[in-house]
């Protein structure tokens, strides 16, 4: 059995989230996303670098359990397990909005739920906000450069672009789980293990190293500390409680 190295995150959801003064809202410091929406959060707001710290170093014990679980986890190929983790890939067409939509038992879109979607839409700007300096500071090289190994998704140029560390994808996925399991508290527990999961896609895709999954896990517990700080964010979210306590029709396609 494959073993993959897990680190619990949700306790770094305070750490230095005071630290850092509330920043009044300034256009200039927000970034655009799709359908003119912006995040929640400012560029400087919360340093990702000081969280996370550098990432191991690839000739330390960490850095040589990544190497092993990336080199092992490729035995998955075309597995079941592979083919989740590309549809984990898309965060939102059919991807990772499903698989929490089918923990939550209701459909998360633009058309069911247009606030629940509209607010992960502006955390996962929040997620490039903060995760881009680390990324940048850092700039951890991905474990596939320089082989030729399955991947499950196609080799690019992003993938030398686009640093490692930490995880977009499993910063997003952690943040979302503990956002819709506030708005949910029923459903926790379910969303927390699909936000762990989508993750975990990312290493069994080989796009990163267990590290980059963990450190990503730790910013966004950390990052959403930080939104409720944010009215903005807080009425939001009042807003999604009250329209997913509506009756809604269970999604399909559910083969999680």
């Amino acid at each position: 059995m494959i073993k993959y190295l897990l680190v619990g995150a949700a306790t770094a959801a305070a750490v230095a989230v005071a630290q850092v003064p509330h920043k009044s809202a300034d256009p200039a410091d927000a970034t655009p996303i799709r359908n003119g929406l912006i995040g929640y959060m400012h560029k400087g707001e919360l340093d990702g670098e000081a969280i996370l710290g550098p990432p191991p170093a690839m000739d330390s014990a960490q850095g040589k359990a990544d190497r092993a679980i990336y080199l092992q986890a490729r035995a998955l190929a075309g597995t079941p397990r592979w083919k989740l983790a590309q549809r984990d890939n898309d965060l939102w067409t059919g991807g990772a909005v499903n698989r929490f939509s089918c923990a939550l038992g209701a459909e998360i879109d633009a058309k069911t739920t247009p606030v629940t979607y509209r607010i992960l839409q502006r955390v996962e700007l929040d997620v490039r906000t903060v995760g881009t300096p680390p990324k940048d500071r850092y700039n951890r090289t991905r474990p596939p450069i320089g082989d030729s190994l399955p991947l499950c998704v196609a080799r690019g140029d992003w993938m030398v672009k686009n640093a490692s560390y930490p995880s977009g994808h499993s910063m997003t996925g952690w943040a979302w789980g503990l956002i819709l399991g506030e708005l949910a508290p029923a459903k926790a527990s379910a969303l927390a293990v699909a936000g762990r999961e989508i993750g975990q896609s990312r290493v069994i895709c080989g796009v990163h190293f267990q590290s980059d999954v963990d450190a990503g896990r730790q910013l966004g517990a950390a990052m959403v500390a930080r939104l409720h700080d944010h009215p903005e964010f807080l009425k939001d979210m009042a807003a999604a409680r009250s329209e997913l306590a509506r009756d809604h029709t269970a999604p399909s396609a559910c083969d999680y």
